[in-house]
Protein backbone atom coordinates (compact mmCIF):
# COMPACT_ATOMS: atom_id res chain seq x y z
CA UNK A 1 0.00 0.00 0.00
CA UNK A 2 0.93 3.45 -0.82
CA UNK A 3 1.51 6.05 2.06
CA UNK A 4 -0.83 8.09 2.19
CA UNK A 5 -0.90 12.12 0.49
CA UNK A 6 0.29 14.68 3.21
CA UNK A 7 0.23 17.78 0.99
CA UNK A 8 -3.53 17.29 0.25
CA UNK A 9 -5.84 20.80 -0.02
CA UNK A 10 -7.71 20.64 3.42
CA UNK A 11 -12.00 19.65 2.55
CA UNK A 12 -13.83 22.78 3.73
CA UNK A 13 -17.48 21.45 5.14
CA UNK A 14 -20.40 22.69 2.88
CA UNK A 15 -22.21 25.56 4.39
CA UNK A 16 -25.46 24.43 6.14
CA UNK A 17 -28.48 26.79 6.38
CA UNK A 18 -29.41 28.33 10.19
CA UNK A 19 -32.57 28.95 11.62
CA UNK A 20 -32.65 31.50 13.94
CA UNK A 21 -35.73 32.67 15.84
CA UNK A 22 -35.75 35.97 18.23
CA UNK A 23 -38.78 34.58 19.94
CA UNK A 24 -42.02 32.55 19.31
CA UNK A 25 -45.12 33.83 17.29
CA UNK A 26 -47.54 35.03 19.67
CA UNK A 27 -50.63 33.14 19.79
CA UNK A 28 -53.59 33.74 18.25
CA UNK A 29 -57.26 34.35 19.85
CA UNK A 30 -59.08 30.95 19.51
CA UNK A 31 -61.97 32.42 18.48
CA UNK A 32 -60.01 34.26 15.49
CA UNK A 33 -57.95 30.69 14.44
CA UNK A 34 -61.47 29.06 14.09
CA UNK A 35 -62.52 32.35 12.25
CA UNK A 36 -59.75 31.78 9.74
CA UNK A 37 -59.22 28.43 9.93
CA UNK A 38 -60.29 26.37 6.49
CA UNK A 39 -60.12 22.78 8.50
CA UNK A 40 -63.20 21.07 8.10
CA UNK A 41 -63.80 20.41 11.91
CA UNK A 42 -63.15 24.07 12.64
CA UNK A 43 -65.73 24.63 9.68
CA UNK A 44 -68.10 21.76 11.16
CA UNK A 45 -68.02 22.86 14.29
CA UNK A 46 -68.95 26.81 13.57
CA UNK A 47 -72.19 25.55 11.47
CA UNK A 48 -73.16 23.40 14.48
CA UNK A 49 -72.58 25.89 16.93
CA UNK A 50 -74.35 28.60 14.79
CA UNK A 51 -77.07 26.71 13.67
CA UNK A 52 -78.03 25.41 17.51
CA UNK A 53 -77.65 28.89 18.35
CA UNK A 54 -80.59 29.82 16.27
CA UNK A 55 -82.96 27.73 17.71
CA UNK A 56 -83.38 30.09 20.47
CA UNK A 57 -84.62 33.04 18.12
CA UNK A 58 -86.75 30.36 16.02
CA UNK A 59 -87.94 29.37 19.66
CA UNK A 60 -89.19 32.70 20.44
CA UNK A 61 -90.82 33.41 16.93
CA UNK A 62 -92.52 29.96 17.53
CA UNK A 63 -93.51 31.25 20.87
CA UNK A 64 -95.12 34.51 19.65
CA UNK A 65 -97.38 33.19 17.20
CA UNK A 66 -98.74 30.14 19.31
CA UNK A 67 -99.93 33.18 22.04
CA UNK A 68 -101.42 34.66 19.40
CA UNK A 69 -103.74 31.94 18.19
CA UNK A 70 -103.89 30.62 21.88
CA UNK A 71 -107.16 32.32 21.89
CA UNK A 72 -109.28 33.50 19.30
CA UNK A 73 -109.84 36.89 17.94
CA UNK A 74 -106.89 37.63 20.01
CA UNK A 75 -105.03 41.20 19.29
CA UNK A 76 -101.51 40.10 20.87
CA UNK A 77 -99.28 40.64 17.52
CA UNK A 78 -100.85 43.03 14.90
CA UNK A 79 -101.29 41.39 11.57
CA UNK A 80 -98.03 42.46 9.62
CA UNK A 81 -95.88 41.88 12.89
CA UNK A 82 -97.47 38.14 12.98
CA UNK A 83 -96.47 37.80 9.20
CA UNK A 84 -92.44 38.76 10.15
CA UNK A 85 -92.36 36.45 12.89
CA UNK A 86 -93.85 33.83 10.36
CA UNK A 87 -91.51 35.05 7.69
CA UNK A 88 -88.88 34.66 10.38
CA UNK A 89 -89.35 31.30 12.15
CA UNK A 90 -89.42 29.96 8.11
CA UNK A 91 -85.87 31.13 6.91
CA UNK A 92 -84.23 30.52 10.40
CA UNK A 93 -85.47 27.17 10.92
CA UNK A 94 -84.73 26.09 7.44
CA UNK A 95 -81.78 27.46 6.62
CA UNK A 96 -79.57 28.95 9.54
CA UNK A 97 -80.81 25.74 11.63
CA UNK A 98 -81.88 22.18 9.90
CA UNK A 99 -79.45 23.09 6.73
CA UNK A 100 -76.48 24.10 8.68
CA UNK A 101 -76.29 21.56 11.41
CA UNK A 102 -77.31 18.68 8.73
CA UNK A 103 -73.94 20.19 6.42
CA UNK A 104 -71.87 21.00 9.55
CA UNK A 105 -72.47 17.46 10.79
CA UNK A 106 -71.32 16.22 7.44
CA UNK A 107 -68.58 18.39 7.34
CA UNK A 108 -66.77 17.28 10.46
CA UNK A 109 -67.98 13.33 10.52
CA UNK A 110 -67.71 12.50 6.75
CA UNK A 111 -64.24 12.94 6.26
CA UNK A 112 -62.84 11.17 9.53
CA UNK A 113 -65.27 8.23 8.56
CA UNK A 114 -63.45 7.78 5.09
CA UNK A 115 -59.79 8.17 6.77
CA UNK A 116 -59.18 11.48 4.91
CA UNK A 117 -56.34 13.79 6.78
CA UNK A 118 -58.70 16.92 5.49
CA UNK A 119 -60.80 18.54 2.77
CA UNK A 120 -60.26 18.66 -1.08
CA UNK A 121 -60.92 22.82 -1.07
CA UNK A 122 -60.68 23.80 2.03
CA UNK A 123 -60.68 27.25 1.00
CA UNK A 124 -64.09 26.54 -1.13
CA UNK A 125 -65.37 25.52 2.30
CA UNK A 126 -63.61 28.21 4.00
CA UNK A 127 -65.91 30.96 1.62
CA UNK A 128 -69.51 28.47 2.07
CA UNK A 129 -69.26 29.04 5.74
CA UNK A 130 -68.84 32.64 5.52
CA UNK A 131 -71.76 32.74 2.89
CA UNK A 132 -73.78 31.46 5.07
CA UNK A 133 -72.90 34.14 7.99
CA UNK A 134 -73.43 36.67 5.95
CA UNK A 135 -76.96 34.95 5.05
CA UNK A 136 -77.99 34.83 8.62
CA UNK A 137 -76.41 38.97 9.67
CA UNK A 138 -78.80 40.35 6.69
CA UNK A 139 -81.62 38.44 7.96
CA UNK A 140 -81.33 39.24 11.62
CA UNK A 141 -80.02 42.71 10.67
CA UNK A 142 -83.37 43.79 8.88
CA UNK A 143 -85.25 43.67 11.95
CA UNK A 144 -83.64 47.14 12.79
CA UNK A 145 -85.47 48.18 9.58
CA UNK A 146 -87.96 46.30 7.91
CA UNK A 147 -88.07 42.63 7.98
CA UNK A 148 -89.38 40.21 5.51
CA UNK A 149 -93.16 39.30 5.58
CA UNK A 150 -94.23 37.01 2.46
CA UNK A 151 -94.36 33.76 4.64
CA UNK A 152 -92.14 30.96 4.55
CA UNK A 153 -91.72 30.30 1.01
CA UNK A 154 -92.63 34.13 -0.04
CA UNK A 155 -95.37 32.43 -2.97
CA UNK A 156 -94.76 34.82 -5.92
CA UNK A 157 -96.53 37.07 -7.17
CA UNK A 158 -97.80 38.17 -3.71
CA UNK A 159 -94.20 38.58 -2.90
CA UNK A 160 -93.62 40.98 -6.08
CA UNK A 161 -93.31 44.64 -5.42
CA UNK A 162 -96.75 45.63 -6.18
CA UNK A 163 -98.27 43.73 -2.92
CA UNK A 164 -95.21 44.27 -0.51
CA UNK A 165 -93.89 47.51 -1.90
CA UNK A 166 -90.70 47.34 1.80
CA UNK A 167 -87.46 46.04 0.98
CA UNK A 168 -88.25 42.92 3.14
CA UNK A 169 -88.76 40.45 0.29
CA UNK A 170 -85.45 41.63 -0.52
CA UNK A 171 -83.80 40.84 2.38
CA UNK A 172 -85.56 37.00 2.43
CA UNK A 173 -84.12 36.58 -1.22
CA UNK A 174 -80.69 37.53 -0.32
CA UNK A 175 -80.29 35.54 3.12
CA UNK A 176 -81.77 32.31 1.18
CA UNK A 177 -79.46 33.35 -2.25
CA UNK A 178 -76.31 33.46 0.17
CA UNK A 179 -77.15 30.73 2.41
CA UNK A 180 -78.11 28.74 -0.54
CA UNK A 181 -74.82 29.38 -2.72
CA UNK A 182 -72.97 28.81 0.49
CA UNK A 183 -74.34 24.96 1.34
CA UNK A 184 -73.69 24.30 -2.73
CA UNK A 185 -69.94 25.71 -2.21
CA UNK A 186 -69.66 23.34 1.05
CA UNK A 187 -71.52 20.26 -1.01
CA UNK A 188 -68.90 20.76 -3.82
CA UNK A 189 -66.19 20.33 -1.45
CA UNK A 190 -67.50 17.70 0.76
CA UNK A 191 -68.08 15.62 -2.69
CA UNK A 192 -64.53 16.25 -4.13
CA UNK A 193 -63.15 14.83 -0.80
CA UNK A 194 -65.67 11.70 -1.25
CA UNK A 195 -63.88 11.66 -4.67
CA UNK A 196 -60.66 12.03 -3.96
CA UNK A 197 -59.26 11.12 -0.54
CA UNK A 198 -60.85 7.75 0.91
CA UNK A 199 -58.41 5.58 2.61
CA UNK A 200 -56.53 2.96 0.91
CA UNK A 201 -59.20 -0.26 0.73
CA UNK A 202 -62.22 2.75 1.74
CA UNK A 203 -64.07 1.41 -1.61
CA UNK A 204 -67.34 3.12 -2.21
CA UNK A 205 -69.17 -0.27 -0.99
CA UNK A 206 -66.75 -0.20 2.16
CA UNK A 207 -68.07 3.25 2.98
CA UNK A 208 -70.70 4.22 6.55
CA UNK A 209 -73.60 4.68 6.05
CA UNK A 210 -73.57 8.48 7.01
CA UNK A 211 -70.92 9.01 4.64
CA UNK A 212 -73.31 7.86 1.85
CA UNK A 213 -75.99 10.22 3.19
CA UNK A 214 -73.36 12.77 2.99
CA UNK A 215 -73.32 12.24 -0.34
CA UNK A 216 -76.52 11.75 -1.22
CA UNK A 217 -77.54 15.31 0.31
CA UNK A 218 -74.15 16.82 -1.01
CA UNK A 219 -75.77 15.94 -4.26
CA UNK A 220 -79.03 17.19 -4.20
CA UNK A 221 -77.91 20.03 -2.61
CA UNK A 222 -75.52 20.49 -5.79
CA UNK A 223 -77.94 19.63 -8.25
CA UNK A 224 -81.54 21.82 -6.57
CA UNK A 225 -79.29 24.46 -4.96
CA UNK A 226 -78.88 26.61 -8.17
CA UNK A 227 -82.77 26.22 -9.05
CA UNK A 228 -83.68 28.17 -5.90
CA UNK A 229 -80.81 30.24 -6.65
CA UNK A 230 -82.00 30.76 -10.29
CA UNK A 231 -85.76 31.64 -8.57
CA UNK A 232 -84.53 33.93 -6.14
CA UNK A 233 -82.66 35.91 -8.74
CA UNK A 234 -85.38 36.23 -10.63
CA UNK A 235 -87.84 37.42 -8.21
CA UNK A 236 -84.93 40.35 -7.26
CA UNK A 237 -84.64 40.78 -11.02
CA UNK A 238 -88.74 41.00 -10.77
CA UNK A 239 -88.65 43.36 -7.81
CA UNK A 240 -85.93 45.49 -9.00
CA UNK A 241 -85.37 45.65 -12.44
CA UNK A 242 -89.13 45.55 -13.85
CA UNK A 243 -88.44 41.86 -14.97
CA UNK A 244 -91.80 39.55 -16.11
CA UNK A 245 -90.76 36.01 -14.77
CA UNK A 246 -93.62 35.80 -12.25
CA UNK A 247 -95.68 38.80 -12.61
CA UNK A 248 -97.98 40.09 -15.61
CA UNK A 249 -98.89 39.11 -18.83
CA UNK A 250 -95.98 37.09 -19.44
CA UNK A 251 -95.22 35.82 -16.28
CA UNK A 252 -95.83 32.68 -14.44
CA UNK A 253 -96.95 32.71 -10.57
CA UNK A 254 -97.05 28.59 -11.26
CA UNK A 255 -93.17 28.26 -12.10
CA UNK A 256 -92.25 30.27 -8.80
CA UNK A 257 -94.05 27.28 -7.08
CA UNK A 258 -92.54 24.40 -9.24
CA UNK A 259 -88.88 25.75 -8.81
CA UNK A 260 -89.22 26.37 -5.00
CA UNK A 261 -91.07 23.42 -4.45
CA UNK A 262 -88.29 21.21 -6.32
CA UNK A 263 -85.86 22.86 -3.51
CA UNK A 264 -88.15 22.32 -0.40
CA UNK A 265 -89.61 18.98 -1.35
CA UNK A 266 -85.82 17.46 -2.28
CA UNK A 267 -83.39 19.47 0.03
CA UNK A 268 -85.73 20.36 2.75
CA UNK A 269 -87.86 17.07 3.23
CA UNK A 270 -86.18 14.27 2.05
CA UNK A 271 -82.76 15.81 2.33
CA UNK A 272 -83.95 16.12 6.11
CA UNK A 273 -84.87 12.29 6.26
CA UNK A 274 -82.29 11.15 4.42
CA UNK A 275 -79.10 12.95 7.22
CA UNK A 276 -81.52 11.47 9.99
CA UNK A 277 -81.70 7.85 8.48
CA UNK A 278 -78.13 7.76 7.71
CA UNK A 279 -77.52 8.73 11.51
CA UNK A 280 -79.50 5.82 12.55
CA UNK A 281 -77.72 3.74 10.81
CA UNK A 282 -74.58 4.48 13.01
CA UNK A 283 -76.15 4.94 16.33
CA UNK A 284 -78.53 1.93 16.40
CA UNK A 285 -75.87 -0.81 15.32
CA UNK A 286 -73.33 0.77 17.90
CA UNK A 287 -75.61 0.78 20.58
CA UNK A 288 -77.28 -2.15 19.65
CA UNK A 289 -74.15 -4.65 19.64
CA UNK A 290 -75.62 -5.54 16.02
CA UNK A 291 -75.02 -4.97 12.57
CA UNK A 292 -77.71 -3.67 10.40
CA UNK A 293 -79.89 -6.57 8.61
CA UNK A 294 -78.74 -5.20 5.11
CA UNK A 295 -76.41 -2.47 5.21
CA UNK A 296 -76.97 -2.45 1.17
CA UNK A 297 -80.77 -2.24 0.59
CA UNK A 298 -80.20 0.95 3.08
CA UNK A 299 -78.18 2.66 0.82
CA UNK A 300 -79.99 1.61 -2.23
CA UNK A 301 -83.22 2.63 -0.36
CA UNK A 302 -81.36 6.28 0.44
CA UNK A 303 -80.17 6.75 -3.59
CA UNK A 304 -83.74 5.73 -4.39
CA UNK A 305 -85.38 8.19 -2.22
CA UNK A 306 -83.65 11.02 -3.13
CA UNK A 307 -84.43 10.35 -6.52
CA UNK A 308 -88.34 9.12 -6.13
CA UNK A 309 -89.05 12.48 -3.22
CA UNK A 310 -87.58 14.78 -5.81
CA UNK A 311 -89.59 13.89 -8.17
CA UNK A 312 -92.74 14.13 -6.26
CA UNK A 313 -92.24 17.56 -5.50
CA UNK A 314 -95.99 18.15 -7.52
CA UNK A 315 -97.59 16.63 -4.41
CA UNK A 316 -97.06 20.10 -2.79
CA UNK A 317 -99.21 21.54 -5.52
CA UNK A 318 -102.25 19.19 -5.53
CA UNK A 319 -104.50 22.21 -5.15
CA UNK A 320 -102.89 24.70 -7.84
CA UNK A 321 -104.38 25.18 -10.98
CA UNK A 322 -101.80 22.53 -12.81
CA UNK A 323 -102.79 19.97 -15.34
CA UNK A 324 -104.23 16.45 -13.88
CA UNK A 325 -101.84 14.50 -15.30
CA UNK A 326 -99.28 16.47 -13.31
CA UNK A 327 -101.20 15.51 -10.01
CA UNK A 328 -101.16 11.99 -10.86
CA UNK A 329 -97.55 11.96 -11.49
CA UNK A 330 -96.87 13.62 -8.04
CA UNK A 331 -99.30 11.11 -6.29
CA UNK A 332 -97.68 8.40 -7.68
CA UNK A 333 -94.18 9.35 -7.22
CA UNK A 334 -95.18 10.23 -3.19
CA UNK A 335 -96.61 7.10 -2.83
CA UNK A 336 -93.56 4.72 -4.19
CA UNK A 337 -91.41 6.74 -1.89
CA UNK A 338 -92.66 4.67 0.65
CA UNK A 339 -91.10 1.33 -0.29
CA UNK A 340 -87.54 3.04 0.30
CA UNK A 341 -89.25 4.29 2.88
CA UNK A 342 -90.45 1.00 4.22
CA UNK A 343 -86.94 -0.61 3.74
CA UNK A 344 -85.03 1.69 5.94
CA UNK A 345 -87.37 1.35 8.69
CA UNK A 346 -87.39 -2.35 8.26
CA UNK A 347 -83.76 -2.66 8.82
CA UNK A 348 -83.47 0.12 11.37
CA UNK A 349 -86.45 -1.51 13.84
CA UNK A 350 -85.32 -4.98 13.08
CA UNK A 351 -82.04 -4.62 14.17
CA UNK A 352 -83.36 -2.70 17.33
CA UNK A 353 -85.23 -5.58 17.33
CA UNK A 354 -82.69 -8.44 17.32
CA UNK A 355 -79.41 -6.54 19.49
CA UNK A 356 -78.76 -5.67 22.73
CA UNK A 357 -79.85 -2.22 23.59
CA UNK A 358 -77.64 -0.06 25.40
CA UNK A 359 -80.34 3.00 25.73
CA UNK A 360 -78.18 5.75 26.32
CA UNK A 361 -79.40 8.97 25.15
CA UNK A 362 -77.99 8.78 21.19
CA UNK A 363 -80.26 5.79 20.90
CA UNK A 364 -83.17 7.11 22.79
CA UNK A 365 -83.05 10.07 20.54
CA UNK A 366 -82.88 7.75 17.73
CA UNK A 367 -85.98 5.92 18.77
CA UNK A 368 -87.40 9.31 19.04
CA UNK A 369 -86.46 10.16 15.46
CA UNK A 370 -88.30 6.98 14.14
CA UNK A 371 -91.45 7.65 16.16
CA UNK A 372 -91.86 11.40 15.28
CA UNK A 373 -90.67 10.83 11.64
CA UNK A 374 -93.02 7.96 11.11
CA UNK A 375 -95.50 9.80 11.95
CA UNK A 376 -95.31 12.95 9.76
CA UNK A 377 -94.29 10.77 6.65
CA UNK A 378 -98.09 8.99 7.41
CA UNK A 379 -99.50 12.06 7.49
CA UNK A 380 -98.05 13.35 4.13
CA UNK A 381 -99.53 10.58 2.58
CA UNK A 382 -102.91 12.21 3.30
CA UNK A 383 -101.42 15.00 1.29
CA UNK A 384 -100.16 12.94 -1.88
CA UNK A 385 -103.64 11.57 -2.93
CA UNK A 386 -105.15 14.22 -5.35
CA UNK A 387 -109.20 14.19 -3.64
CA UNK A 388 -107.94 14.21 0.37
CA UNK A 389 -104.73 17.25 -0.86
CA UNK A 390 -107.87 18.94 -2.18
CA UNK A 391 -109.46 19.01 1.50
CA UNK A 392 -106.18 19.30 3.58
CA UNK A 393 -104.03 21.51 1.85
CA UNK A 394 -104.11 25.08 3.06
CA UNK A 395 -104.95 24.25 6.72
CA UNK A 396 -103.32 23.23 9.67
CA UNK A 397 -103.28 19.76 8.87
CA UNK A 398 -100.49 20.59 6.37
CA UNK A 399 -98.83 22.68 8.79
CA UNK A 400 -98.93 19.45 11.55
CA UNK A 401 -97.65 16.78 8.93
CA UNK A 402 -94.57 19.34 7.82
CA UNK A 403 -93.49 19.97 11.14
CA UNK A 404 -93.77 16.06 12.57
CA UNK A 405 -91.12 15.18 9.52
CA UNK A 406 -88.73 17.97 9.75
CA UNK A 407 -88.92 17.72 13.60
CA UNK A 408 -88.44 14.00 13.51
CA UNK A 409 -85.32 14.62 11.60
CA UNK A 410 -83.60 17.69 12.36
CA UNK A 411 -84.29 17.97 15.94
CA UNK A 412 -84.53 14.62 16.77
CA UNK A 413 -82.04 13.05 14.41
CA UNK A 414 -79.64 16.44 14.87
CA UNK A 415 -79.50 15.83 18.42
CA UNK A 416 -79.19 11.92 18.30
CA UNK A 417 -76.12 12.81 16.02
CA UNK A 418 -74.89 15.53 18.40
CA UNK A 419 -75.36 13.16 21.57
CA UNK A 420 -73.34 10.14 19.28
CA UNK A 421 -70.76 12.38 18.48
CA UNK A 422 -70.64 14.94 20.80
CA UNK A 423 -67.55 13.17 22.76
CA UNK A 424 -65.96 13.47 19.54
CA UNK A 425 -65.90 16.73 18.83
CA UNK A 426 -65.26 17.74 22.41
CA UNK A 427 -63.66 15.00 24.10
CA UNK A 428 -66.47 14.71 26.64
CA UNK A 429 -70.08 13.07 27.20
CA UNK A 430 -73.10 15.40 27.36
CA UNK A 431 -74.84 14.75 30.56
CA UNK A 432 -77.04 11.54 30.45
CA UNK A 433 -80.15 12.93 32.87
CA UNK A 434 -80.26 16.23 31.17
CA UNK A 435 -80.19 14.42 27.67
CA UNK A 436 -83.11 11.71 29.38
CA UNK A 437 -85.41 15.04 30.27
CA UNK A 438 -84.99 16.69 27.45
CA UNK A 439 -86.01 13.86 25.23
CA UNK A 440 -89.04 12.89 27.19
CA UNK A 441 -89.92 16.76 27.00
CA UNK A 442 -89.21 17.28 23.25
CA UNK A 443 -91.59 13.73 22.78
CA UNK A 444 -94.10 15.33 24.91
CA UNK A 445 -94.08 19.28 23.54
CA UNK A 446 -94.14 17.95 19.79
CA UNK A 447 -97.36 15.33 20.49
CA UNK A 448 -98.85 18.23 22.39
CA UNK A 449 -97.99 20.85 19.88
CA UNK A 450 -99.14 19.46 16.45
CA UNK A 451 -102.10 16.44 17.33
CA UNK A 452 -104.42 19.34 17.92
CA UNK A 453 -103.23 20.73 14.34
CA UNK A 454 -103.98 17.53 12.56
CA UNK A 455 -107.81 18.03 14.25
CA UNK A 456 -107.98 21.87 13.87
CA UNK A 457 -107.26 21.29 9.89
CA UNK A 458 -109.57 18.77 9.52
CA UNK A 459 -112.26 20.88 11.21
CA UNK A 460 -110.97 23.53 8.43
CA UNK A 461 -108.69 26.03 10.08
CA UNK A 462 -106.87 28.36 7.26
CA UNK A 463 -102.54 27.77 7.91
CA UNK A 464 -100.82 31.14 8.49
CA UNK A 465 -103.79 33.03 8.99
CA UNK A 466 -103.09 35.60 11.94
CA UNK A 467 -106.71 34.84 14.02
CA UNK A 468 -109.61 32.53 13.81
CA UNK A 469 -112.97 33.26 15.41
CA UNK A 470 -114.92 31.61 18.32
CA UNK A 471 -117.73 29.84 15.86
CA UNK A 472 -115.10 27.84 14.51
CA UNK A 473 -115.00 25.62 17.15
CA UNK A 474 -110.78 25.01 17.23
CA UNK A 475 -110.47 26.86 20.10
CA UNK A 476 -109.49 24.44 22.65
CA UNK A 477 -107.42 22.42 20.17
CA UNK A 478 -104.75 26.08 19.36
CA UNK A 479 -104.80 26.42 23.16
CA UNK A 480 -103.49 22.96 23.87
CA UNK A 481 -101.13 23.99 20.87
CA UNK A 482 -99.48 26.57 22.37
CA UNK A 483 -99.25 24.80 25.86
CA UNK A 484 -97.42 22.35 24.24
CA UNK A 485 -95.17 24.54 22.24
CA UNK A 486 -93.81 25.75 25.47
CA UNK A 487 -93.05 22.41 25.91
CA UNK A 488 -91.49 21.64 23.37
CA UNK A 489 -89.30 24.76 23.69
CA UNK A 490 -88.23 23.81 26.97
CA UNK A 491 -87.49 20.09 25.93
CA UNK A 492 -84.76 22.19 22.99
CA UNK A 493 -83.49 24.24 26.09
CA UNK A 494 -82.48 21.57 27.82
CA UNK A 495 -80.42 20.01 25.17
CA UNK A 496 -79.23 23.78 24.61
CA UNK A 497 -77.87 23.88 27.80
CA UNK A 498 -76.45 20.63 28.24
CA UNK A 499 -74.34 21.03 25.32
CA UNK A 500 -73.25 24.39 26.88
CA UNK A 501 -72.47 22.91 30.48
CA UNK A 502 -70.90 19.81 29.00
CA UNK A 503 -68.03 21.39 26.76
CA UNK A 504 -66.12 21.61 30.08
CA UNK A 505 -67.90 19.68 32.88
CA UNK A 506 -68.71 16.68 30.56
CA UNK A 507 -67.63 13.31 31.88
CA UNK A 508 -64.07 12.93 29.84
CA UNK A 509 -64.69 10.36 26.82
CA UNK A 510 -62.15 8.02 25.50
CA UNK A 511 -61.32 7.64 21.94
CA UNK A 512 -64.26 5.03 21.58
CA UNK A 513 -66.96 5.71 24.42
CA UNK A 514 -69.74 3.46 21.78
CA UNK A 515 -67.73 0.74 20.74
CA UNK A 516 -67.91 2.41 16.89
CA UNK A 517 -67.08 0.04 13.75
CA UNK A 518 -66.00 3.35 11.52
CA UNK A 519 -62.76 5.72 11.28
CA UNK A 520 -63.62 8.40 12.98
CA UNK A 521 -63.27 6.01 16.30
CA UNK A 522 -59.99 5.12 15.76
CA UNK A 523 -58.75 8.51 15.86
CA UNK A 524 -58.03 10.32 19.19
CA UNK A 525 -61.11 12.87 20.61
CA UNK A 526 -61.37 15.66 19.69
CA UNK A 527 -58.89 14.52 16.48
CA UNK A 528 -55.61 16.60 15.69
CA UNK A 529 -55.29 19.01 13.02
CA UNK A 530 -54.38 16.28 10.43
CA UNK A 531 -57.31 13.86 11.14
CA UNK A 532 -55.04 10.85 11.63
CA UNK A 533 -51.38 9.82 12.72
CA UNK A 534 -52.04 6.48 11.22
CA UNK A 535 -54.33 4.93 9.57
CA UNK A 536 -55.65 0.38 9.76
CA UNK A 537 -56.03 -1.39 6.90
CA UNK A 538 -59.77 -0.92 5.21
CA UNK A 539 -60.80 -4.59 4.13
CA UNK A 540 -64.52 -3.99 4.89
CA UNK A 541 -67.07 -1.40 6.09
CA UNK A 542 -66.12 -2.37 9.65
CA UNK A 543 -62.05 -1.86 9.90
CA UNK A 544 -62.65 -0.99 13.68
CA UNK A 545 -64.24 -4.47 14.14
CA UNK A 546 -61.64 -5.96 11.98
CA UNK A 547 -58.86 -4.16 13.93
CA UNK A 548 -60.49 -5.30 17.06
CA UNK A 549 -60.65 -9.21 16.11
CA UNK A 550 -57.30 -9.06 14.92
CA UNK A 551 -56.05 -8.12 18.41
CA UNK A 552 -58.27 -10.48 20.16
CA UNK A 553 -56.58 -13.48 18.02
CA UNK A 554 -53.14 -11.45 18.19
CA UNK A 555 -53.87 -12.14 22.05
CA UNK A 556 -55.04 -15.65 21.87
CA UNK A 557 -52.03 -16.90 20.02
CA UNK A 558 -49.56 -15.25 22.70
CA UNK A 559 -51.53 -16.69 25.82
CA UNK A 560 -51.31 -19.74 23.61
CA UNK A 561 -47.36 -19.93 23.12
CA UNK A 562 -46.87 -18.77 27.00
CA UNK A 563 -49.16 -21.84 27.88
CA UNK A 564 -46.84 -24.02 25.91
CA UNK A 565 -43.84 -22.28 27.78
CA UNK A 566 -45.10 -23.35 30.99
CA UNK A 567 -43.29 -25.89 32.79
CA UNK A 568 -44.91 -29.36 33.86
CA UNK A 569 -44.81 -29.93 37.45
Amino acid sequence: MSPARTDAAPTRAQPRPELVSEGLPKRRERWIEVATSADHKDIGRVLIAASLGFLLPALIELLMMRLQLAIPENSFLEPVTFNRMLSLYGATAIFLFALPLIIGLFQYIVPLQIGARGTALPRLGQIGLWLYVMGATVLYLSLWFVPPEGGTTAIAPLSESEYLPSNGIDVWATTVGLCVLGFVLLSVNLLATLRNMRAPGMAWRRMPVFSWAGAIFSWLILVLGPVMLAAVTMLLIDRNADGTFFEGEAGSPLLWQHLTWLFFTGVVYFGTAIFAFGTLAEIIPSLSRRPLINRRVVVNSLLALAVIGTLAWVQNMLSAPIAIGWMYFGMLMALAAIVPLGLIFYNLIGTMAGGVLNMRAPLLFAAGAISVMSMGLAAELGHTLVASAWQLSGTTDSTAATHYALIGGAVFGGFAALHYWFPKITGRTMGEYLARASFWTLLAGVNLTFLPLFLAGVQGQVVDAYKYFSGEDVSALNLIATIGSFVLAIGIILTLVNAVLSLKNGPRAGHDPWGGNSLEWFTVSPPPAHNFDVLPDVRSDQPLRDLRDAIARRSEREDAGAGDRRPVA
